[in-house]
């Protein structure tokens, strides 16, 4: 710790000695004998300042400069002399002693900052002296007199600035450097092997585009090659409204000779003419923002080609697609169907058999450039598409026309609301024709009509009277009757469960074999025939006839009808009787039509089917799988019934009407009662085979709600006989040789 003497402004040390700057050493002269040693006639304590007016021995007197800084000079190392064993401290050579006239602080000593200096050490403690004053160097000048405290803080010379240090900076722009470039690293690393496949993904597919080929579908033809429908090129017309917008006529002209402009009215005045549109309309479709805009579909390939002269591919292109039609309008047209734009089949043949009618689709895959032209030097990928295959059906195109015509007359004539017409092979199930009154043209899609469908697989009904050939198939199977048993048949009958019947008409008591009930279609005889027969035995004929099935045309919207409950055990008092004579079930009109085909086919009931093969593009014909048929009913009982149905179009039956010239017939009417809102209504139908004595065909009427008359007999036998007669001589079926005997119909 310091202190200021009092009187005299100097600082002493702790150890009381007076603190002062230190001398500066000589620059030369000094002597060996001088250094380290005390001057002669000093005390070796140290030397007593001189006086002033006693000039200095070692070195002439000179005078000294004012305000002088009293810092050390730099010198030549010396060696340090040998302190005597009575100084507390050694001196340090070659620097004048303290003054101790000068007060001594930290902020007055050589290289330390005064106090609240900016930069700086803290002082240092003075190391302590000997209070005794030491003798001067050899040839040294005498000690300067002390000066005022004010004097000495002038010549303090303040130390020069800290200089900086660049290394440090270096290291952090080194270290900046370092961690920019590791994350740019990092950043190449992420993008190249983690980014890098999926980033090219997306650059190839902005790049790339993919342009459908449509699969040209398959013809659907008659059995005799007549085309039902068939598909035709044609092309879609598009527009890109952006592109249009670079368009630049170039000093063309277009049709009628005016100058083309730039843009989408210069598009439109050389596009008009051959779309045949309004050119204002037309540029009006052109401004937009719209890559793809559809301008016209279905154009024909004339038109196609005179679009494609107008080299304008970069704005306007035309999409190969394709359109269905169909050559024979409506003929079969509820039947075949149709499509949708995108060559799907919706309706009839075309959706059941979409699967191999469809083909598959090729691609054309390529690069493109910025304004959607294709470049030529790039990769590109090309898939054919594979055509879908023809396909041909049991239908014969004279008959299905016939069968048409026919019906539209009837349901003309009677006032029916519509009318269904069918031929089916007996031998093969193949149907030869499936008419619906009304038929649509598939051409034709101004109205939805065409989707209906047919109603010979969709409406459902009690099968009537035609339902009693089921009852009689299984009384004769079961050996429950025989055609001659004998019966007494009321106009109305009670069961004995107390249900009453009673036939369409009122009429005395009639003596009727088996054979007259069925040919007087007979509701209380049948009802008699029936009570033998077990219940389970009644269900299991009406499944085995196919009631309650699928008919295995695959049609949409087919039907299978409703059947009374599975277990017989749960059928009402009436549901028990009323199903021997075609009420309390309903079917379709192909079902009802396939009882009477498995009876003329000698007992053996075959699917129903339309197809009969398909054709490959390649010309490979597959047939269509053979379903082997399933036996009903025996032979014998076949040819039985058969000979019982040929009464029914006799001169004592209820179908006279249905007779074929030439031609034995055998069929059964029906006149089947029906719901009808909050009313009742009918369907009349006529079923019948020909020739009866070697079946080859069984056509089926159906007209629902007459109003000229409710019975088959009267308004669908005579359509079955003008349907079945053509069939006959279009097949060149020969005619039948006479009957050699009927059964008999009364006892």
């Amino acid at each position: 710790m310091t202190g200021t003497t009092p009187g005299s402004g100097r600082q002493r040390t702790p150890s009381g000695r007076a603190a002062g700057p230190r001398s500066t050493p000589p620059r030369s002269g000094r002597s060996a004998q001088g250094q380290g040693k005390p001057a002669p006639g000093k005390s070796a304590q140290g030397a007593s300042p001189p006086r002033k007016d006693q000039p200095s021995k070692a070195q002439p007197s000179r005078a000294q400069p004012k305000a002088r800084p009293a810092t050390a000079q730099p010198k030549k190392a010396q060696p340090k002399a040998q302190p005597k064993k009575s100084r507390p401290s050694r001196a340090q050579p070659g620097k004048s002693q303290p003054n101790k006239s000068q007060p001594r602080t930290s902020s007055t000593r050589l290289g330390f900052d005064a106090p609240g200096a900016p930069r700086g050490a803290a002082p240092r403690a003075a190391a302590p002296r000997s209070t005794a004053p030491r003798p001067a160097p050899p040839g040294t000048a005498a000690p300067r007199p002390a000066r005022s405290p004010v004097a000495r803080s002038r010549m303090v010379r303040p130390l020069p600035p800290r200089p900086g240090r660049p290394e440090v900076r270096q290291r952090w722009l080194v270290g900046i450097a370092a961690v920019v470039v590791l994350i740019f690293l990092v950043r190449l690393v992420h993008v190249q092997l983690i980014e890098g496949p999926s980033l090219a993904a997306e650059a190839e597919a902005a790049r790339t585009a993919t342009a459908v080929t449509p699969a040209h579908r398959g013809d659907i033809t008659d059995a005799d090659g007549v085309v039902l429908a068939t598909s035709v090129d044609r092309y879609t017309v598009v527009g890109d409204p952006v592109a249009i917008e670079d368009f630049r006529g170039s000093g063309r002209v277009d049709a009628e000779g005016d100058k083309v402009q730039d843009g989408a009215l210069g598009i439109a005045q050389l596009l008009a003419p051959i779309l045949d549109m309004p050119k204002a309309e037309l540029a009006a479709d052109l401004v937009g923002k719209s890559r793809y805009r559809v301008l016209a579909k279905n154009v024909v390939p004339q038109v196609q080609r005179a679009i494609a002269d107008l080299q304008v591919r970069a704005y306007i292109r035309t999409d190969l697609t394709s359109r269905r039609t169909y050559p024979s309008g409506a003929v079969a047209g509820s039947l075949v169907g149709f499509v949708n734009d995108e060559q799907t089949g919706q309706g009839g043949i075309e959706a059941a058999y979409d699967d191999l009618l469809a083909g598959t689709a090729g691609s054309d895959t390529y690069e493109r450039s910025l304004d959607g032209l294709r470049i030529p030097a790039a990769g590109q990928e090309s898939v054919p598409a594979v055509p879908g295959d023809s396909i041909q059906l049991s239908l014969v195109h004279d008959i299905q026309w016939k069968s048409q015509d026919s019906i539209d007359d009837a349901v003309r004539t009677s006032g029916a609301e519509y009318g269904i017409a069918i031929v089916q092979d007996v031998r093969t199930g193949e149907i030869v024709a499936l008419a619906d009154s009304g038929a649509v043209n598939p051409n034709d899609r101004s109205t939805s009509a065409v989707a209906g469908g047919s109603r010979a697989v969709k409406d459902v009904f009690d099968p009537g009277s035609t339902g009693k050939v089921v009852t009689m198939a299984a009384a004769l199977e079961g050996g429950y009757w025989t055609p001659e048993s004998q019966f007494t048949v009321p106009d109305r009958y009670t069961t004995p469960n107390g249900q009453t019947f009673q036939d369409s008409h009122e009429h005395p008591v009639q003596k009727l074999t088996l054979t007259g009930v069925l040919a007087q279609s007979s509701n209380t005889g049948t009802v008699q025939a029936g009570e033998k027969i077990p219940l389970q035995t009644r269900q299991d004929y009406l499944y085995k006839f196919g009631f309650g099935q699928p008919t295995g045309l695959n049609l949409p919207g087919e039907s299978a009808g409703i059947m009374p409950p599975a277990d017989v055990a749960d059928w009402d008092g009436r549901t028990q009787y009323a199903v021997l004579f075609g009420q309390g079930l309903s079917v379709n009109a192909m079902q009802a039509t396939s009882v009477f085909s498995t009876v003329a086919n000698g007992g053996v009931r075959m699917t129903p089917t339309l197809f009969e093969g398909s054709t490959s593009p390649d010309g490979t014909v597959t047939p269509a799988d053979q379903e082997p048929g399933e036996r009903v009913i025996s032979a014998d009982t076949a040819d039985t019934l058969v000979e019982m149905m040929e009464t029914v179009t006799g001169d004592e039956g209820t179908g006279k009407n249905a007779a074929v010239p030439g031609y034995r017939v055998a069929g059964k009417t029906g006149t089947a009662q029906m719901p009808a809102g909050n009313g009742w209504t009918y369907m009349a139908s006529f079923i019948g085979v020909a020739p009866a004595d070697d079946p080859r065909y069984t056509v089926a009427v159906f007209l629902k709600s007459p109003h000229s008359s409710i019975f088959g007999g009267d308004v669908a036998a005579p359509v079955f006989s003008d349907v079945m007669g053509f069939t006959l001589q279009k097949m060149d079926v020969p005619p039948s040789e006479r009957a050699k005997h009927r059964l008999k119909t009364e006892w």
